[in-house]
């Protein structure tokens, strides 16, 4: 059980710097497409921290809440580009 700690440790500071690369992205973000593929990006390391947390305290509550999650994900940034391209 140690060494799956570790992993999840490691995978976990990964996806931290991940995240922190996407904030400034979607902050700095010169155009509004990149501030929207940046949030998109953001939803999915949102979507696998979520996974990794359900591994790593047993709870798999959290495997159904990042499925949901990753659905409504989905349909918000498709609204989002659809809003973008002026569809909206």
């Amino acid at each position: 059980m140690n060494c799956s700690i570790d992993i999840c440790a490691i995978f976990i500071a990964l996806i931290s710097v991940a995240a922190f690369l996407t904030i400034i992205r979607l902050v700095k973000g010169p155009t509004a497409p990149d501030r929207a593929v940046a949030l998109d990006i953001l939803t999915n390391i949102t979507i696998v921290l979520l996974v990794l947390l359900g591994y790593f305290f047993q709870r798999f509550i959290y495997m159904d809440v990042a499925l949901v999650y990753g659905i409504l994900a989905f349909v918000g940034v498709i609204a989002l580009a659809r809003y973008l391209e002026g569809g909206l």
